[in-house]
């Protein structure tokens, strides 16, 4: 297990941009993939983007492909999602998680941080 603390998240207006930030503790962080969720009131949690551990392979769901992007710093112990062109329709909790093999499904990762809010204004 890995313990995980989302951090970057705030209020920001539509068109604008936000930097996410997922400390992880723990020696094997560099052997495992992340990945972000999200979740709106009264929805199911969502898949966002996900990362290999080497960096080489990144998924995104289709609503968040070019402005969105994962990326990792394996040495910091640190996975980041910037978020660019922020539209209402992102706002959600934000969920930092990790997995011993890439994916997109929620029930593959077994770590989860508490969540940050990310609110966009119209």
């Amino acid at each position: 297990q890995v313990q995980l603390v989302e951090s970057g998240g705030g209020l920001v207006q539509a068109g604008g941009s936000l930097r996410l930030s997922c400390a992880a503790s723990g020696l094997t962080f560099s052997r495992l993939a992340m990945g972000w969720f999200r979740q709106a009131p009264g929805k199911e949690r969502e898949f966002v983007a996900s990362i290999s551990w080497g960096s080489s392979t990144t998924y995104y769901r289709d609503s968040v492909k070019g402005r969105f992007t994962i990326s990792r710093d394996n040495a910091k112990n640190t996975v980041y999602l910037q978020m660019n062109s922020l539209k209402f329709e992102d706002t959600a909790v934000y969920f930092c998680a990790a997995s011993r093999a890439l994916s997109t499904v929620p029930e593959l990762f077994n770590s989860w941080g508490q969540g940050t809010q990310v609110t966009v204004s119209s």
